[in-house]
């Protein structure tokens, strides 16, 4: 095993790609970790979509281009129609143009195809308990400042809750916030209870998108 899986919960994972190579290295490799279930694969969106609801997975972790429906328009069909799904993008593309609608669509995480196995894992740990997560090299794209003045842009929010945001948008939980910001977990609580109810967003992906059109990361 990669991780400790020591008293954590059994996490159901649907795979999703059409390439039956890929399918059948991720379940052989994710089955040897006693916390994940693959309880299927399919080889596209639509497929994807038909089996979660007879599957019920915690976790989609989905290719983004496929046939009959890729992973961009799949993923705005789970957030609308199965919002408890938790999706995981897999790709081997890091344009920011090309990762910036998925972060849109609802998505909570996108992770290259060049991770290691033990990072793969944590994504998956990471998005079944509500954070989103960037493998390195989407973060390299996605999370860069594109205007240095975008900070003034965002004036009703406080700076500590700018702060809380940007961290919050970058994939940390409430706890890693709080230890890099120094404040405690009540605070941080309230902080995002506060910015959800400024901004009139409720979801971890809502506020990632949020931050990036702010030009915030």
């Amino acid at each position: 095993m990669t991780i400790d899986s020591i008293n954590k919960p059994v996490i159901k994972v649907l795979l999703v790609d059409d390439h039956l190579l890929v399918l059948d290295g991720l379940m052989a490799r994710l089955e040897l970790e006693t916390n994940i279930q693959v309880v299927g694969m399919a080889n596209n969106g639509e497929e994807a979509l038909a089996k979660a609801h007879d599957l019920l997975p915690d976790v989609v972790l989905m290719d983004v281009s496929m046939p009959v429906l890729g992973g961009l328009e799949a993923a705005k069909r789970f957030h609308a129609e199965q919002p408890n799904v938790k999706v995981l993008m897999l790709s081997m593309h890091n344009d920011r143009e090309y990762i910036l609608p998925l972060v849109h669509s609802g998505a909570s995480g996108y992770v290259l195809k060049d991770v290691s196995v033990t990072e793969l894992i944590t994504a998956i740990d990471t998005v079944y308990q509500g954070g989103t997560y960037f493998s390195a090299g989407a973060s390299k794209s996605l999370f860069t400042r594109p205007y240095p003045d975008a900070f003034e842009s965002s004036e009703e929010l406080t700076k500590r809750e700018t702060d809380v945001l940007v961290e919050l948008a970058s994939g940390y939980a409430n706890k890693e916030v709080a230890r890099r910001l120094n404040i405690s977990v009540r605070t941080v609580e309230t902080h995002r209870y506060n910015l959800k109810t400024k901004l009139r967003i409720h979801t971890t992906a809502g506020l990632t998108k949020y931050a990036i059109e702010k030009g915030l990361i």
